[in-house]
């Protein structure tokens, strides 16, 4: 059963807002209260964390569907509908986000580093906040956006200090088992070790993490064995350690050439020129293998190769090369930039969004594409007239139709607002009018305008009893 997974595909999708309220306040003895609709609650975002008790992605690969709640929508009375709970989804640490086209949308490393991978919808506007001057009582509201949501890819890169890299059953996870308390598994055949195993090791005052990543062999970088699959496990890692065994029963292959053939893999792989390289000559408890690694030594020195004897089984050698890897790994610390207290970033949205482009597709078909204007169809109502008649007001105002008219747009075009698999076309009229607009300007109610029975007899009485003034002024009885 699997129990390691470094790599998933993930499916999220964010909450989707809230439609608004169209609601109209009824209370006795107010026949005309006004409108009293609520906007809708905004739906909740996915959000991927990085927390440290989380080791692997195994999780997602059992479940790879995830979606937040939805925002509920307004009701009448000025009530506001309820917003979307976030989901929060932990993740290891050293977790890369990408895209399906594998361009990276995030490095997750440290602590609580947090990603939105999916943005909930913003909630509806009710008609009490549509409500103005000129539209008094607006009979419509405005619909909650849905949700984003889309297919992510998670991998999982190991954060540790020293990587462990050689051939299978060279002793890379007998050297990790003793230096560390780390318990990976260990036998006598090839791929004994088919998952990355950390361990911490104390070296003095300097503690580091070490990773033993699966054997590698000819052809890895291109998808031979393992290699492919955990090669990235190795890219945080400030030091390698090549494990040599020298005690090797096949008799096509040696130290030096197995060597080689890795740091072959290493340099198609890319990115670990820089790191320091130490050589680990392995199994000296075995006669042959101490007399080969006697020989060889002098060569590999030669190359620049800082050289350790060692035995995981005998515990040879391994103090010294403990305190060899603390002390790079100390200087490397000391050479990496001080980082700075993590500061909170507040980055508004723009305020103006109204940028919006217009274009003659070869089908004759005239698309306008921008944030406000999609954004505004996703919120339309399309089976209210009123609604409708809202939408192209602010079109207008927008200079949409002026642009229209620009590019060559003529009474009865096609014209889509959107992108291509989610676009609302219709046949353009210049300063179209709805039927809603026929009874008077959009939006307007003339019942509200008219005065109230008591305020009119009222007006009526003053305007008798100034009648009746002029009328004794005028008379003269002389």
């Amino acid at each position: 059963m699997t129990t390691f997974v470094d790599r998933v595909e993930l499916h999220v999708a964010a909450g989707n807002g809230g439609h608004g309220c169209a609601s109209v306040h009824r209370e006795k003895f107010k026949p005309l209260g006004g409108p009293d609709g609520g906007n809708g609650g905004r739906g909740g975002d996915v959000i991927l964390v990085v927390d440290q008790s989380v080791t692997t992605l195994l999780d997602y690969h059992h479940s790879p569907h995830r979606r937040a709640t939805n925002g509920r929508p307004g009701e009448g009375g000025n009530r506001s509908g309820k917003d979307g709970q976030d989901l929060v989804l932990p993740v290891p640490d050293g977790t890369v986000v990408l895209d399906r086209k594998g361009d990276v949308l995030a490095d997750l490393v440290g602590e609580g580093t947090t990603y939105v991978a999916a943005e909930g919808g913003r909630g509806g506007l009710g008609n009490a906040a549509l409500a103005s001057a000129r539209r008094k009582a607006p009979g419509f509201a405005l619909l909650g956006e849905p949700g984003r949501g889309g297919d992510v890819v998670l991998e999982l890169k190991t954060v540790a200090d020293v990587a462990l890299v050689g051939y299978p059953s060279a002793g890379k996870s007998s050297l990790i088992s003793v230096l560390s308390a780390a318990k990976p598994k260990i036998a006598d055949y090839p791929f004994t070790t088919l998952v990355p195993n950390l361990g911490v090791v104390t070296a003095g005052s300097t503690v580091y993490t070490i990773a033993d990543v699966p054997g590698l062999i000819p052809g890895a970088s291109q998808g031979r064995g393992l290699g492919l699959e955990f090669l990235r496990h190795v890219e945080r890692c400030s030091v390698l350690v090549h494990v040599l065994d020298t005690a090797t029963l096949e008799s096509d292959r040696d130290p030096v050439t197995d060597l080689d053939v890795i740091e072959e893999e290493l340099a198609q792989y890319g990115g670990l020129d820089n790191r320091p390289r130490i050589v680990v000559l392995n199994k000296i408890d075995i006669p042959d293998g101490k007399d080969l690694a006697e020989m060889i030594r002098p060569d590999l020195e030669k190359r620049g190769y800082r050289v350790f004897e060692a035995s995981a089984v005998a515990h040879l050698g391994l103090k010294e090369l403990s305190f060899a890897l603390a002390e790079i790994i100390a200087k490397s610390r000391a050479d990496k930039p001080k980082e700075e207290a993590t500061r909170i970033v507040i980055r508004p949205r723009a305020v103006d969004d109204a940028g919006f482009t217009v274009s003659l597709e070869d089908d004759g078909l005239y698309r306008v594409r921008g944030e406000k204007p999609e954004r505004w169809v996703r919120q339309t109502d399309f089976s209210n007239d009123e609604a409708v008649g809202y939408l192209a007001d602010r079109l207008s105002r927008l200079g949409v139709e002026e642009k229209l008219m620009k590019a060559g747009a003529r009474s009865g075009d096609g014209v889509a607002i959107g992108p291509e698999d989610d676009a609302v076309v219709f046949d353009w009229e210049p300063t179209m009018m709805a039927g809603a607009e026929m009874l008077g300007r959009r939006g307007e109610d003339h019942r509200l305008e008219a005065p109230r029975p008591a305020e009119q007899r009222r007006r009526d009485r003053d305007a008798e009893r100034d009648e009746a003034q002029r009328a004794y002024d005028e008379f003269d009885p002389f």
